[in-house]
């Protein structure tokens, strides 16, 4: 082998041109075989790793959600929110997930009045984007400084992308955010419920019109609160805070009313 043919083998591959396999599974982008080895050869039984061909391993693993990150920078004076409110980068793998976060500034080093939202892509993390306007947030707040604890942050993004926090049916988390401010710093995890039922379906929807029955029953509430405690339990997990400490939930539309983030808490786990 020459040099040059060396020295190409080893460049690095841009990530928007290596393929992802279906389901998330391991694809061989070197000569089209799933699960195969790299000489061609196809067998069911081999995964592929960076072990087998450290040159070549080009493997992409598709999250379950695209992802966007977002940032919101200081205000310099007297600034509309959407002016601070910047759309950084979106992924759906978590080779990009690594690549995006080892080429930005750490949690750490942000400046006060700072924040990075990682939401689903397609919502903006604002309580006014439709899919967050019904719901609400977990929060914790970490006194005592305002630099954040960049493991802290990690932890809970890829709890987040890594669809850990909530089980498969809940479609309850939004984003996660964390924000820094004079003297602490807080993370937050944002829902698409405050603990009401989830909206019914069209034909279930007008057979309740039409017997005027438009409440939700105390049954409901009390499952959707269940929903929002267990979610609110694996993010206390994340954090790693002793029992005693407590992750407080809020509603956006209480939060709204009120004009401020800090609304009465609805519960707490």
């Amino acid at each position: 082998m020459s040099a040059a043919t060396s020295d190409k083998s080893a460049d690095p591959v841009p990530l928007d041109t290596i393929p992802i396999s279906p389901d998330g599974g391991m694809t061989d982008a070197t000569n089209g075989a799933t699960n195969g080895a790299t000489n061609g050869t196809h067998d069911p039984e081999k995964i592929i790793t960076v072990f087998d061909d450290p040159n070549n391993f080009n493997v992409k693993h598709a999250l379950q959600h695209a992802w966007t990150l977002w940032f919101t920078k200081p205000p310099s004076g007297k600034q509309d929110w959407n002016e601070l409110l910047k759309e950084v980068i979106s992924f759906d793998s978590v080779e990009e997930f690594w690549g995006i976060y080892n080429n930005i500034t750490p949690a750490s080093e942000l400046a006060q009045k700072s924040d990075y939202h990682l939401f689903k892509k397609g919502v903006r993390p604002e309580w006014e984007d439709p899919q967050n306007k019904t719901g609400g947030r977990w929060a914790y707040t970490f006194k005592g400084g305002n630099r954040a604890n960049d493991d802290v942050w990690l932890h809970i993004m890829l709890a987040a992308i890594g669809e850990t926090l909530e089980e498969d049916a809940d479609n309850e988390v939004m984003g996660v955010v964390v924000n820094i401010r004079k003297g602490f710093w807080r993370v937050g995890l944002w829902t698409r419920t405050a603990g009401q039922a989830p909206k019914k379906g069209a034909a279930a929807a007008a057979a309740a019109a039409a017997n005027a029955a438009a409440t939700t029953t105390e049954g409901d509430k009390e499952e959707g609160k269940k929903r929002l405690e267990k979610i609110g339990r694996r993010f206390k997990s994340v954090l790693q805070l002793p029992e005693q400490e407590l992750v407080e939930f809020s509603g956006h539309a209480d939060s709204a009313h009120s004009g401020s983030s800090r609304a009465k808490a609805k519960f707490s786990v």
